[in-house]
């Protein structure tokens, strides 16, 4: 993880959100260029303002540091799902997933 990583995440998230930096400063209490100020590497968040930029993604601290993890938001919804399913289901899934994960 290199230093810039909370700010490419941010972004990232974002992105993938489908939000502007100021719809999501605003969401946030913050000024509309609150995230544009992190994005550009010119600021970081408090840690308070952190956990809220948790929470606005519905990610935990430890989902926003998992960069193995693209879209934590779609990986919580999916496990959530998986939770439902029954033992022959998700071992369909299970088998399905690592079918695709070899072909990668």
């Amino acid at each position: 993880m290199d230093e810039n990583f909370i700010q490419e995440r941010i972004a990232q998230l974002r992105i993938k959100k489908g939000v502007s930096a100021r719809d999501m400063s605003l969401s946030l209490g913050q000024s509309e260029s609150y995230i544009n100020t992190i994005e550009n590497k010119k600021s970081l968040p408090s840690m308070t303002v952190f956990l809220y930029i948790c929470e606005y993604f519905e990610i935990t601290p430890m989902e926003f540091f998992d960069e193995g993890n693209s879209d934590p938001e779609k990986l919580k919804e999916l496990i959530k799902d998986l939770k439902q399913l029954d033992e022959k289901s998700l071992s369909n899934i299970a088998g399905l997933a690592k079918e695709l994960a070899d072909k990668k």
